[in-house]
Protein backbone atom coordinates (compact mmCIF):
# COMPACT_ATOMS: atom_id res chain seq x y z
CA UNK A 1 0.00 0.00 0.00
CA UNK A 2 2.94 2.32 0.72
CA UNK A 3 3.77 2.20 -2.99
CA UNK A 4 0.49 3.96 -3.69
CA UNK A 5 1.20 7.56 -4.72
CA UNK A 6 -1.91 8.87 -2.91
CA UNK A 7 -0.76 7.29 0.37
CA UNK A 8 2.76 8.65 -0.07
CA UNK A 9 1.44 12.20 -0.56
CA UNK A 10 -0.94 11.85 2.41
CA UNK A 11 1.83 10.63 4.73
CA UNK A 12 4.23 13.33 3.48
CA UNK A 13 1.69 16.10 4.17
CA UNK A 14 0.76 14.75 7.63
CA UNK A 15 4.39 14.23 8.61
CA UNK A 16 5.29 17.73 7.43
CA UNK A 17 2.47 19.29 9.45
CA UNK A 18 3.35 17.19 12.52
CA UNK A 19 7.05 18.07 12.24
CA UNK A 20 6.23 21.78 12.01
CA UNK A 21 3.93 21.50 15.04
CA UNK A 22 6.60 19.65 17.06
CA UNK A 23 9.26 22.28 16.24
CA UNK A 24 6.95 25.05 17.44
CA UNK A 25 6.07 23.02 20.57
CA UNK A 26 9.78 22.39 21.31
CA UNK A 27 10.38 26.12 21.67
CA UNK A 28 7.39 26.49 23.96
CA UNK A 29 8.12 23.75 26.51
CA UNK A 30 9.23 20.15 26.83
CA UNK A 31 5.81 18.96 27.99
CA UNK A 32 4.15 20.66 25.03
CA UNK A 33 6.63 19.00 22.68
CA UNK A 34 5.86 15.57 24.16
CA UNK A 35 2.10 16.16 23.97
CA UNK A 36 2.20 17.37 20.36
CA UNK A 37 4.52 14.54 19.35
CA UNK A 38 2.26 11.91 20.95
CA UNK A 39 -0.89 13.34 19.38
CA UNK A 40 0.78 13.57 15.96
CA UNK A 41 1.96 9.96 16.10
CA UNK A 42 -1.50 8.78 17.20
CA UNK A 43 -3.22 10.76 14.42
CA UNK A 44 -0.83 9.52 11.72
CA UNK A 45 -1.16 5.92 12.96
CA UNK A 46 -4.97 6.12 13.14
CA UNK A 47 -5.19 7.67 9.68
CA UNK A 48 -2.86 5.01 8.29
CA UNK A 49 -4.90 2.16 9.85
CA UNK A 50 -8.20 3.64 8.64
CA UNK A 51 -6.84 4.21 5.13
CA UNK A 52 -5.51 0.64 5.05
CA UNK A 53 -8.95 -0.66 5.99
CA UNK A 54 -10.64 1.40 3.26
CA UNK A 55 -8.19 0.13 0.66
CA UNK A 56 -8.80 -3.46 1.76
CA UNK A 57 -12.55 -2.92 1.37
CA UNK A 58 -12.03 -1.39 -2.08
CA UNK A 59 -9.86 -4.36 -3.03
CA UNK A 60 -12.68 -6.69 -1.94
CA UNK A 61 -15.11 -4.75 -4.13
CA UNK A 62 -12.68 -5.01 -7.04
CA UNK A 63 -12.51 -8.76 -6.48
CA UNK A 64 -16.33 -8.94 -6.42
CA UNK A 65 -16.51 -6.99 -9.67
CA UNK A 66 -14.06 -9.36 -11.33
CA UNK A 67 -16.20 -12.31 -10.25
CA UNK A 68 -19.34 -10.59 -11.54
CA UNK A 69 -17.59 -9.91 -14.85
CA UNK A 70 -16.79 -13.62 -15.11
CA UNK A 71 -20.50 -14.43 -14.74
CA UNK A 72 -20.90 -15.10 -11.01
CA UNK A 73 -24.13 -13.26 -10.10
CA UNK A 74 -24.72 -15.08 -6.80
CA UNK A 75 -22.69 -12.62 -4.69
CA UNK A 76 -24.61 -10.69 -2.05
CA UNK A 77 -22.87 -7.39 -1.21
CA UNK A 78 -25.74 -5.72 0.59
CA UNK A 79 -24.67 -3.61 3.56
CA UNK A 80 -27.12 -1.91 5.89
CA UNK A 81 -24.54 0.42 7.48
CA UNK A 82 -24.14 4.09 6.73
CA UNK A 83 -21.26 5.44 4.68
CA UNK A 84 -19.99 5.75 1.14
CA UNK A 85 -18.63 2.19 0.97
CA UNK A 86 -21.97 0.77 2.10
CA UNK A 87 -23.79 2.80 -0.54
CA UNK A 88 -21.30 1.61 -3.15
CA UNK A 89 -21.82 -2.03 -2.09
CA UNK A 90 -25.60 -1.68 -2.37
CA UNK A 91 -25.29 -0.03 -5.78
CA UNK A 92 -23.03 -2.84 -7.00
CA UNK A 93 -25.54 -5.38 -5.70
CA UNK A 94 -28.35 -3.65 -7.62
CA UNK A 95 -26.25 -3.71 -10.80
CA UNK A 96 -25.50 -7.40 -10.15
CA UNK A 97 -29.22 -8.17 -9.91
CA UNK A 98 -29.89 -6.25 -13.12
CA UNK A 99 -27.11 -8.11 -14.95
CA UNK A 100 -28.41 -11.42 -13.61
CA UNK A 101 -31.91 -10.66 -14.88
CA UNK A 102 -30.58 -9.58 -18.27
CA UNK A 103 -28.48 -12.73 -18.49
CA UNK A 104 -31.55 -14.86 -17.70
CA UNK A 105 -33.60 -13.00 -20.32
CA UNK A 106 -30.87 -13.44 -22.93
CA UNK A 107 -30.68 -17.15 -22.16
CA UNK A 108 -34.46 -17.39 -22.40
CA UNK A 109 -34.41 -15.51 -25.72
CA UNK A 110 -31.76 -17.91 -27.06
CA UNK A 111 -33.90 -20.90 -26.12
CA UNK A 112 -36.99 -19.31 -27.67
CA UNK A 113 -35.04 -18.46 -30.83
CA UNK A 114 -33.75 -22.05 -31.08
CA UNK A 115 -37.24 -23.44 -30.57
CA UNK A 116 -38.72 -20.98 -33.07
CA UNK A 117 -36.16 -21.88 -35.73
CA UNK A 118 -36.85 -25.56 -35.12
CA UNK A 119 -40.62 -25.03 -35.35
CA UNK A 120 -40.36 -22.89 -38.48
CA UNK A 121 -38.10 -25.47 -40.11
CA UNK A 122 -40.61 -28.18 -39.30
CA UNK A 123 -43.55 -26.14 -40.61
CA UNK A 124 -41.80 -25.25 -43.89
CA UNK A 125 -40.39 -28.72 -44.51
CA UNK A 126 -43.72 -30.35 -45.41
CA UNK A 127 -44.94 -27.83 -48.03
CA UNK A 128 -41.45 -27.47 -49.53
CA UNK A 129 -41.08 -31.24 -49.87
CA UNK A 130 -44.53 -31.46 -51.44
CA UNK A 131 -43.71 -28.71 -53.96
CA UNK A 132 -40.38 -30.32 -54.87
CA UNK A 133 -42.11 -33.63 -55.62
CA UNK A 134 -44.82 -31.95 -57.70
CA UNK A 135 -42.29 -29.81 -59.58
CA UNK A 136 -40.38 -32.98 -60.52
CA UNK A 137 -43.61 -34.53 -61.80
CA UNK A 138 -44.42 -31.39 -63.79
CA UNK A 139 -41.14 -31.75 -65.65
CA UNK A 140 -42.48 -34.95 -67.22
CA UNK A 141 -43.50 -34.06 -70.78
CA UNK A 142 -46.00 -36.95 -70.90
CA UNK A 143 -47.89 -35.83 -67.78
CA UNK A 144 -51.64 -35.54 -68.52
CA UNK A 145 -53.07 -32.04 -68.67
CA UNK A 146 -55.47 -32.70 -65.80
CA UNK A 147 -52.63 -33.74 -63.50
CA UNK A 148 -50.54 -30.77 -64.59
CA UNK A 149 -53.39 -28.39 -63.66
CA UNK A 150 -53.90 -30.20 -60.33
CA UNK A 151 -50.20 -30.09 -59.38
CA UNK A 152 -49.94 -26.43 -60.38
CA UNK A 153 -52.93 -25.59 -58.21
CA UNK A 154 -51.49 -27.55 -55.28
CA UNK A 155 -48.15 -25.76 -55.59
CA UNK A 156 -49.97 -22.41 -55.49
CA UNK A 157 -51.85 -23.48 -52.36
CA UNK A 158 -48.61 -24.49 -50.66
CA UNK A 159 -46.96 -21.20 -51.65
CA UNK A 160 -49.88 -19.25 -50.20
CA UNK A 161 -49.56 -21.28 -47.01
CA UNK A 162 -45.84 -20.50 -46.76
CA UNK A 163 -46.51 -16.81 -47.44
CA UNK A 164 -49.12 -16.70 -44.67
CA UNK A 165 -46.83 -18.53 -42.27
CA UNK A 166 -43.87 -16.23 -42.89
CA UNK A 167 -46.09 -13.14 -42.66
CA UNK A 168 -47.59 -14.33 -39.37
CA UNK A 169 -44.19 -15.15 -37.91
CA UNK A 170 -42.88 -11.70 -38.84
CA UNK A 171 -45.84 -10.09 -37.10
CA UNK A 172 -45.30 -12.22 -33.99
CA UNK A 173 -41.59 -11.42 -34.00
CA UNK A 174 -42.31 -7.69 -34.11
CA UNK A 175 -44.73 -8.01 -31.18
CA UNK A 176 -42.27 -10.11 -29.16
CA UNK A 177 -39.47 -7.64 -29.84
CA UNK A 178 -41.64 -4.72 -28.71
CA UNK A 179 -41.17 -2.86 -32.00
CA UNK A 180 -44.90 -2.60 -32.74
CA UNK A 181 -46.33 0.77 -31.79
CA UNK A 182 -49.96 0.02 -30.98
CA UNK A 183 -52.25 2.96 -31.57
CA UNK A 184 -54.57 4.17 -28.83
CA UNK A 185 -57.76 5.04 -30.67
CA UNK A 186 -61.34 4.68 -29.62
CA UNK A 187 -62.66 1.44 -31.16
CA UNK A 188 -66.39 0.74 -31.50
CA UNK A 189 -67.05 -2.97 -30.92
CA UNK A 190 -69.79 -3.15 -33.57
CA UNK A 191 -67.43 -1.87 -36.26
CA UNK A 192 -64.59 -4.11 -35.06
CA UNK A 193 -66.75 -7.24 -35.23
CA UNK A 194 -68.27 -6.50 -38.64
CA UNK A 195 -64.85 -5.72 -40.12
CA UNK A 196 -63.36 -8.91 -38.67
CA UNK A 197 -66.20 -11.07 -39.94
CA UNK A 198 -65.59 -10.13 -43.58
CA UNK A 199 -62.76 -12.67 -43.74
CA UNK A 200 -64.95 -15.58 -42.60
CA UNK A 201 -68.26 -14.81 -44.32
CA UNK A 202 -67.63 -17.28 -47.17
CA UNK A 203 -66.84 -20.32 -44.94
CA UNK A 204 -69.77 -19.37 -42.69
CA UNK A 205 -72.04 -19.29 -45.73
CA UNK A 206 -70.68 -22.60 -47.07
CA UNK A 207 -71.25 -24.33 -43.72
CA UNK A 208 -74.64 -22.60 -43.31
CA UNK A 209 -73.75 -21.40 -39.85
CA UNK A 210 -75.71 -18.79 -37.91
CA UNK A 211 -74.03 -15.76 -36.32
CA UNK A 212 -75.70 -13.87 -33.49
CA UNK A 213 -74.38 -10.47 -32.32
CA UNK A 214 -75.57 -8.83 -29.09
CA UNK A 215 -74.40 -5.53 -27.64
CA UNK A 216 -75.02 -1.80 -27.61
CA UNK A 217 -73.68 0.43 -30.36
CA UNK A 218 -71.83 2.65 -27.88
CA UNK A 219 -69.60 -0.06 -26.38
CA UNK A 220 -65.94 0.75 -27.07
CA UNK A 221 -62.37 0.47 -25.81
CA UNK A 222 -58.99 2.10 -26.44
CA UNK A 223 -56.66 0.17 -28.76
CA UNK A 224 -55.27 -0.39 -32.25
CA UNK A 225 -58.07 -1.15 -34.71
CA UNK A 226 -56.09 -3.01 -37.41
CA UNK A 227 -54.09 -5.18 -35.03
CA UNK A 228 -57.19 -6.04 -32.99
CA UNK A 229 -59.01 -7.02 -36.21
CA UNK A 230 -56.10 -9.39 -36.90
CA UNK A 231 -56.60 -11.00 -33.47
CA UNK A 232 -60.39 -11.32 -33.74
CA UNK A 233 -60.17 -12.81 -37.26
CA UNK A 234 -58.02 -15.64 -35.93
CA UNK A 235 -60.52 -16.35 -33.16
CA UNK A 236 -63.43 -16.30 -35.66
CA UNK A 237 -61.54 -18.71 -37.95
CA UNK A 238 -61.05 -21.10 -35.05
CA UNK A 239 -64.76 -20.99 -34.17
CA UNK A 240 -65.90 -21.47 -37.79
CA UNK A 241 -63.45 -24.31 -38.37
CA UNK A 242 -64.51 -26.28 -35.28
CA UNK A 243 -68.25 -25.71 -35.61
CA UNK A 244 -70.27 -28.20 -37.65
CA UNK A 245 -72.57 -27.30 -40.54
CA UNK A 246 -75.66 -25.49 -39.34
CA UNK A 247 -73.95 -24.54 -36.08
CA UNK A 248 -74.22 -21.27 -34.20
CA UNK A 249 -71.62 -18.64 -33.31
CA UNK A 250 -72.63 -16.09 -30.68
CA UNK A 251 -70.88 -12.76 -30.13
CA UNK A 252 -71.76 -10.51 -27.21
CA UNK A 253 -70.07 -7.48 -25.71
CA UNK A 254 -70.54 -5.22 -22.69
CA UNK A 255 -68.73 -2.35 -20.99
CA UNK A 256 -68.30 -1.28 -17.38
CA UNK A 257 -66.07 1.07 -15.38
CA UNK A 258 -63.16 -1.39 -15.31
CA UNK A 259 -63.09 -3.07 -18.71
CA UNK A 260 -64.79 -3.77 -22.02
CA UNK A 261 -65.62 -7.45 -22.47
CA UNK A 262 -66.34 -9.44 -25.61
CA UNK A 263 -67.45 -13.07 -25.60
CA UNK A 264 -67.18 -15.21 -28.74
CA UNK A 265 -68.83 -18.62 -28.34
CA UNK A 266 -69.71 -21.54 -30.60
CA UNK A 267 -71.55 -24.83 -30.19
CA UNK A 268 -68.93 -26.85 -32.01
CA UNK A 269 -66.71 -29.80 -31.13
CA UNK A 270 -65.08 -28.08 -28.19
CA UNK A 271 -61.51 -28.35 -26.97
CA UNK A 272 -60.39 -31.38 -24.93
CA UNK A 273 -59.51 -30.55 -21.33
CA UNK A 274 -55.88 -31.61 -21.76
CA UNK A 275 -55.43 -29.15 -24.67
CA UNK A 276 -56.84 -26.07 -22.92
CA UNK A 277 -53.62 -24.95 -21.13
CA UNK A 278 -51.69 -24.94 -24.42
CA UNK A 279 -54.04 -23.54 -27.07
CA UNK A 280 -52.36 -20.10 -27.00
CA UNK A 281 -48.90 -21.64 -27.27
CA UNK A 282 -47.15 -21.08 -30.58
CA UNK A 283 -47.27 -24.05 -33.01
CA UNK A 284 -49.38 -26.10 -30.63
CA UNK A 285 -51.92 -28.30 -32.43
CA UNK A 286 -54.72 -29.83 -30.40
CA UNK A 287 -56.36 -33.18 -30.99
CA UNK A 288 -59.21 -31.60 -32.97
CA UNK A 289 -56.94 -29.45 -35.15
CA UNK A 290 -57.20 -29.87 -38.90
CA UNK A 291 -54.34 -31.23 -40.97
CA UNK A 292 -53.66 -27.79 -42.48
CA UNK A 293 -53.52 -26.12 -39.07
CA UNK A 294 -50.19 -24.55 -38.15
CA UNK A 295 -51.04 -23.59 -34.59
CA UNK A 296 -50.16 -19.93 -34.82
CA UNK A 297 -53.48 -18.07 -35.17
CA UNK A 298 -54.54 -18.18 -31.51
CA UNK A 299 -50.97 -17.49 -30.39
CA UNK A 300 -51.02 -14.29 -32.45
CA UNK A 301 -54.42 -13.29 -31.09
CA UNK A 302 -53.13 -13.82 -27.55
CA UNK A 303 -50.00 -11.68 -28.13
CA UNK A 304 -51.97 -8.84 -29.76
CA UNK A 305 -54.60 -8.69 -27.02
CA UNK A 306 -52.06 -8.94 -24.20
CA UNK A 307 -50.01 -6.12 -25.75
CA UNK A 308 -53.01 -3.79 -25.54
CA UNK A 309 -53.72 -3.99 -21.83
CA UNK A 310 -56.08 -6.89 -22.46
CA UNK A 311 -56.66 -10.46 -21.40
CA UNK A 312 -58.10 -13.53 -23.11
CA UNK A 313 -59.31 -16.79 -21.59
CA UNK A 314 -61.10 -19.84 -22.94
CA UNK A 315 -63.74 -22.11 -21.49
CA UNK A 316 -64.50 -25.32 -23.34
CA UNK A 317 -65.11 -29.02 -23.13
CA UNK A 318 -65.27 -31.85 -25.61
CA UNK A 319 -68.66 -31.68 -27.37
CA UNK A 320 -69.70 -28.60 -25.35
CA UNK A 321 -68.53 -25.84 -27.66
CA UNK A 322 -65.94 -23.16 -26.96
CA UNK A 323 -66.19 -19.73 -25.38
CA UNK A 324 -63.46 -17.07 -25.76
CA UNK A 325 -63.69 -14.28 -23.20
CA UNK A 326 -61.74 -11.12 -24.12
CA UNK A 327 -61.28 -8.15 -21.80
CA UNK A 328 -59.73 -4.77 -22.59
CA UNK A 329 -59.05 -2.93 -19.35
CA UNK A 330 -59.55 0.79 -18.97
CA UNK A 331 -56.48 3.01 -18.91
CA UNK A 332 -55.70 4.31 -15.45
CA UNK A 333 -54.72 8.01 -15.36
Amino acid sequence: MLRNKEIQILLLVMCSISLAAMIVAFFISTSTFVLVSSVSILLITSCFIFTSWRYREIEKLSSYLRQITSGNYSLDLRDNHEGELSILKNDIYKVTLMLSEQSSLLQKDKIQLTDAISDISHQLKTPLTSMMVMSDLLSDAELPKEKRVEFTRNIRVQLERIEWLVSSLLKLSKIDAGTVQFKKDKIILQKLIHTSMQSVLIPIDIKEQTVSIEGEDTVSFIGDFNWTVEAIINIFKNCVEHTDEGGTITISFTENALFTEMIIADNGKGIPKEDLPYIFKRFYKGKNASEDSVGIGLAMAYSIIKSQNGDISVDSGKGKGTQFRIKFYKQVI
